[in-house]
């Protein structure tokens, strides 16, 4: 996409928002300026993606990686943002709880159950992401979106044998591994044993044989580290830092999913 394109899109998003601040201030019906905002941008923009900002993470690097797969991606801080969407992507870097309470407070999370639980629309968790699909974390103790039945645990490696001459620390930072376990979209493409960036110190706590699994990575014990459930994904690395393994991934579930 050209640089005059861009200019375009973005201006086009500005003005979006400066209706809603005047739908504010002139007490309007906000809710039927967002649909219609909404409405008008997926017509203009089809196949859009968005990267979900709710101050997590840098979302700037995914959106660079998108576009140098010549992908369209903006970064949706407001629901009109994401009832707008054809796709989402929603990274995280940080405390659940902290996750879920700016999900909570910035209006996102009501918008997002309409879009991806009612509309169907394909989304992808990615890390933090990924752990707040499942349905509660052991960190703050707090619930999850629940669209991955599975809790989030941190690492348990006391007593854990290791081959390895290097004690296994918390939190897993650095290149690992995958194990398929059923086939996915995600994974079509990929190298016999692809390698991904992690760093986390919790995990989703699903048996590597739940339907929802679509890989598994060693780490003292077999974690979920790729999983599925419909229009539902979630990916425990960063594949915006896995190089060429992780731009395939991403690349899948933009043209795929």
């Amino acid at each position: 996409m050209s640089a005059r394109q861009n200019l375009f899109w973005d201006a086009l998003d500005s003005l979006f928002r400066l209706l809603t601040e005047l739908s504010v201030g002139k007490r309007l019906k906000s809710t039927h300026l967002s649909f219609w905002m909404s409405d008008c941008k997926r017509y203009l923009r089809p196949n859009m993606i968005v990267v979900v900002d709710y101050g997590m993470s840098n979302v700037r690097s995914i959106v660079n990686k998108i576009e140098r797969l010549k992908l369209r991606a903006s970064v949706g801080r407001t629901p009109e943002d994401v009832l707008a969407a054809d796709k989402l992507i929603i990274p995280g870097v940080g405390h659940f709880a902290a996750g879920m309470k700016n999900l909570r407070s910035s209006g996102l999370l009501d918008a997002l159950e309409l879009k991806v639980r009612r509309e169907g629309a394909p989304v992808l968790g990615i890390c933090l992401g990924m752990q707040l699909l499942g349905t509660h974390s052991e960190e703050g103790d707090v619930e999850g979106l629940g669209w991955i039945d599975a809790r989030v645990r941190r690492f348990q490696l006391e007593g854990v044998q290791h081959s390895g001459s290097s004690r296994l620390r918390v939190p897993h930072v650095g290149w690992n591994t995958i194990e398929a376990r059923r086939p996915s979209i995600l994974l079509d493409g990929q190298s016999d044993e692809p390698r991904f960036y992690f760093v986390h110190s919790y995990h989703m706590d699903a048996a590597p044989e739940s339907e929802a699994v679509v890989a598994t990575t060693l780490y003292g014990y077999p974690f979920a580290s790729i999983v599925q459930q419909g229009n539902i994904y979630g990916t425990q690395f960063h594949p915006e830092k896995s190089h060429h393994y992780g731009m395939r991934l991403l690349e899948q579930f933009l043209r795929c999913a």
